[in-house]
């Protein structure tokens, strides 16, 4: 069988050269465009289906639309993470990408790029992933248990992209590889139950079929369908289902926490360790195989040592706040994180280290330098707390200087690291009352990654112990029930998570959204004084049908 050798880092040009081959729509009137030929056994043979393939998972580079819409790429919602207590937009002020400044104060109206470039983005994707799967299915020199695997692949990445819908949008229309004119379809076809009761099958039969490893890296093996299904599942409160799933990851022995926090940001660990499932990324070749989605967004940093980013993607001073810690370096699970803000380096109290493994804190080290004021693209505004997570060192060889986007590098993207698995894991026994020890373990390992992880020893450095008070204790036995487990889970994947795109689904499916963001509001307008009369309410959670999609599709999303 042709191997995948390198396939996503070879894909975005095959991708394109086969998409126009076959005359796949995309763009802004992709489901509004008659199908322009279809598949026959003559014309698909293993070449074929493997590129069909290729371009599927291409998708996950998400910079077919050019660099802008790669904010809304499927892969990172830090975007749509705006829309939580955690975030804010950054940049040189309210008016630079004003759409998302618009999502951040919970102005969301249906004429909003970024509702527009999600929607498309994603079903760009999902056009793909059918294109693969009937690809596949049709070629001639693949046996049936190739085909099944490979089709297995394929819904399973398809099922990220509609869960990712799921997420953001009340209404979408929903069609698998065996609609002939998708085109045709409703937004209103299919309940919201019924779609994740779709993707949820499609994850269910891709586990069962899937292999437990692939020989190319990048490609998804059994666990990527469970961990999915896991978060999926979270979303229904169908606890018994994430535990089972999240536990079959856990089970299988492939994955452990990191050895450091500071691990996550090194190329060289790339697909080790907590990379359950991940986007490949490269420096050595074309900028199209970089990870716009988050690089861009990088920190001006003095003398231009990954070169002058736009420094979008700023942390809120109440998820600052969150990683104080008292005397047992507990955190503050009462509510009154807020009653002392962490605003210099010198803070007296306890902070948890992950708060510099993290976000940029003038006075304290970045990657082995000085992070000061001349890093803040707009201090006076944003305050000072850049995203630290997608930039490896500067003097990595795996980084490109002085280029766009700022801070390219060889570094993946872990979209289900094994920590997010693992508090999955915890939340569902917490939910159901039962195993309450053995969620506090699973929680307790999380943190004790975070307390190992303040060593001086290990490069590059990032936190300084002779200036800041680090400490993160174990969560005792005593006092563990269930309102305070489930508390507590809910903080450790906030500070565990922090910066990479969930926080605003974990308010969403926890039903604290609207309370949550207003209270937010309320305090950061200290320090963001635009957040005044900002607001969110309840029929603001999902997004409309984007305005350009509705007038395009003729009456079929009314």
């Amino acid at each position: 069988m042709k191997t995948i050798k390198s396939y996503i880092k070879s894909a975005v040009m095959a991708a394109a050269a086969v998409t126009l081959g076959l005359g796949m729509t995309a763009c802004d009137d992709m489901l509004d465009t008659k199908p322009q030929g279809s598949f026959t056994s003559e014309q698909i043979g293993e070449d074929e289906a493997v590129d069909m393939m290729t371009a599927a998972y291409a998708t996950l580079l998400n910079h077919y639309f050019g660099n802008n819409e790669s904010f809304a790429g499927p892969i990172n919602n830090w975007v749509i993470d705006l829309r939580s207590d955690d975030a804010l937009k950054g940049g040189d002020g309210v008016t630079m990408e004003a759409y998302m400044h618009q999502l951040e104060i919970g102005n969301v109206q249906s004429d909003n790029a970024i509702i527009n470039f999600k929607w498309r983005n994603n079903y760009f994707s999902v056009s793909r992933c059918n294109t693969a799967i009937k690809a596949i299915d049709a070629a001639t020199s693949l046996d049936a248990a190739q085909k099944r695997s490979m089709i297995a692949e394929m819904k399973t990445l398809r099922a990220y992209y509609y869960f990712d819908m799921y997420r953001l949008f009340q209404k979408f229309p929903y069609f698998d590889e065996t609609v002939a004119n998708p085109s045709e379809c409703r937004a209103d076809q299919y309940t919201r139950e019924q779609i994740l009761g779709f993707i949820e099958a499609d994850l269910r039969d891709a586990y069962n079929v899937l292999p437990e490893s692939q020989a190319e890296v990048g490609r998804f093996n059994k666990y990527v369908a469970a961990a999915i299904l896991a978060k999926a599942a979270l979303f229904d409160s169908d606890w018994a289902t994430v535990e089972q799933y999240a536990g079959y990851v856990i089970s299988s022995g492939k994955y452990e926490l990191y050895a450091n926090y500071l691990d996550i940001s090194k190329p060289e660990l790339n697909n080790t360790a907590e990379s359950v499932m991940a986007v490949q990324f490269s420096s050595a070749n074309s900028p199209d195989q970089y990870n716009f989605n988050n690089c861009i967004n990088c920190t001006y940093s003095e003398g231009n040592l990954y070169g002058n980013g736009d420094d979008f993607y700023l942390a809120s001073q109440d998820l600052v706040n969150a990683f104080r810690t008292d005397a047992n370096g507990l955190p503050y699970l009462d509510g009154t994180q807020n009653s002392e803000n962490i605003d210099r380096a010198d803070y007296a109290g306890n902070v948890d280290p992950r708060l510099d493994f993290t976000l940029g804190r003038i006075g304290m080290p970045w990657r082995g330098y000085n992070y000061n004021e001349k890093w803040c693209r707009n201090l006076e505004l944003y305050g000072q707390y850049s995203g630290k997570k997608p930039y490896p060192s500067p003097d990595s060889p795996y980084v490109k200087t002085g280029i766009v986007p700022w801070g390219a590098s060889s570094l993946n993207y872990i979209i289900i690291r094994y920590a997010d698995v693992m508090l999955m894991k915890a939340e569902a026994l917490i939910e159901q009352n039962k195993d309450l020890d053995q969620a506090r373990s699973l929680i307790n390992q999380v943190r004790a990654k975070a307390a190992r992880s303040v060593d001086p020893s290990y490069t590059p450095v990032d936190c300084n112990p002779m200036v800041a008070n680090y400490a993160v204790g174990q969560y005792p036995a005593s006092g563990w029930n269930q309102d305070y487990a489930r508390r507590a889970v809910r903080h450790e994947r906030r500070v565990e998570l922090a910066m990479e795109g969930h926080r605003w689904f974990d308010l969403l499916r926890w039903g604290t959204a609207v309370e949550t963001v207003n209270k937010y509001y309320q305090f950061e307008t200290t320090f963001q004084p635009y957040y005044s009369g900002a607001s969110l309410s309840a029929d603001e959670l999902y997004f409309p049908v984007p305005l350009e999609q509705k007038d395009n599709a003729g009456g079929l999303y009314d």
